[in-house]
């Protein structure tokens, strides 16, 4: 039976180009809303168009595109020889985080390289998927063994850690379902599977009852306490004890008041864009400073597109996203081999994970994180290294036929 013009058309093609075509439009997006959200005070602030925050956004993803080209013309799998050197190389920057990295706002996540600052969590996540793909590339047979299967864990475990210890919170929590999907599709057994699956659980429900229930002295767990008051404001919990008094009560309602303003203003400005929006560069919640100034070109861009563009500013978002996604699933499933089905599989779990927390902190289904929303969020390593995954992605489609 001959193979439809369409098929044939998609076989030959090396570039997936309605992937690139989606990837272009949020990129679009991206530079529009970040310079909407910054531009007004940079301009009134007298600084010069190059060290406009746009601009540096527009630099960023000139180098990722650069660094996709050149992944493309080597195929994934003589990359993957190389993994786990990459991953000791970002386990050990991340290591260098901890003792020589540039603290911003009670969190060491960067280190200074002059003119820029670089985030090594983003990197651990790329090389991370390299390693734990290439040692699951092995007989079905092994993958039922359970010293391999924590073998896996510990190189999900060692980044996870260090990430967490910075602290990092929301990049930390997304090496768990690259983990989990990776595995599954592997042939890893599912009752391990189950078994990860339900300690996280307890670890989780844990964690819930030390933050809401358990009295000050006999915490186990020691969270920051931005990041317990966050949890405290997402589940609607009172931040002074049963036993306050009226005045320690007052200090409590302030401070809940404080640590919800953040994302009261995010749901504010979704909700204020109506079905259109009110037009780009006119949002006012941006501009006035009620979202915050250090904040709405990062965690709460999506806020700033849906207050401008409204809901079908937001859609349009979700669906060049869910391109992606569909791509990203398509990718995988055509992949040649079990380490393209892997590789192509986490990226995608890896970006969506990203999405869904970054969205959903936006419209207060998930708790408050310091997560960027892929290539919309002004960051040159979250875009950079956002771009090396697609980067990867095209990498499988493109040696797909290739033996």
């Amino acid at each position: 039976m001959t193979p439809f013009p369409s098929t044939i058309l998609r076989q030959k093609s090396g570039i997936d180009w309605n992937l690139w075509c989606a990837t272009g439009g949020l990129m679009l997006v991206g530079a529009a809303f970040i310079f909407s959200a910054t531009g007004y005070q940079e301009t009134a602030r007298g600084i010069p168009w190059y060290n406009w925050t746009a601009f540096r956004q527009a630099v960023a993803y000139a180098i990722g595109l650069g660094l996709v080209v050149g992944l493309n013309l080597i195929d994934y799998s003589r990359l993957a020889r190389w993994s786990l050197l990459a991953y000791w190389i970002s386990i050990g920057l991340l290591i260098c985080v901890s003792l020589f990295g540039t603290s911003r706002h009670g969190a060491r996540r960067w280190l200074d390289l002059g003119p820029i600052q670089f985030q090594p969590s983003e990197l651990a996540k790329l090389t991370f998927l390299f390693a734990l793909s290439g040692f699951l590339c092995r007989p079905t047979s092994e993958l039922r063994s359970p010293t391999i299967f924590l073998k896996g864990l510990g190189l999900a475990f060692l980044p996870f850690a260090l990430i967490l210890k910075q602290p990092d919170l929301g990049s930390a929590l997304v090496f768990l379902p690259a983990t989990l999907v990776m595995m599954l599709l592997a042939g890893v057994p599912r009752n391990f599977i189950v078994k990860l699956i339900g300690g996280a659980l307890v670890l989780l429900s844990l964690i819930l009852v030390d933050v809401l229930l358990a009295p000050p002295n006999w915490r186990l767990i020691q969270l920051q306490e931005y990041q317990r008051h966050r949890l405290l404001v997402y589940f609607d919990s009172e931040f002074a004890p049963s036993n306050a008094n009226a005045e320690e009560r007052l200090r409590a309602a302030q401070l809940k008041r404080k640590t919800s303003w953040n994302v009261e203003q995010a749901m504010i400005s979704v909700g204020s864009g109506g079905l259109t929006g009110k037009g780009w560069h006119q949002g006012t919640q941006h501009r006035l400073g009620y979202l915050p100034r250090l904040g709405a070109h990062n965690d709460f861009i999506f806020s700033v597109i849906a207050e401008e563009k409204g809901f079908l500013g937001s859609l349009t978002v979700l669906g060049l996203y869910s391109v992606i996604l569909f791509i990203g699933i398509r990718i995988a499933n055509d992949a040649r081999d079990r380490l393209g089905c892997l590789l192509a599989s986490g990226v995608v779990t890896l970006l969506f994970t990203h999405v869904f927390v970054n969205i959903g902190m936006n419209i207060r289904l998930m708790p408050v994180t310091g997560i960027p929303l892929p290539l919309l969020s002004a960051g040159g390593t979250s875009v950079i290294c956002s771009l090396v995954a697609l980067g990867i992605l095209q990498n499988v489609h493109l040696y797909r036929r290739r033996y």
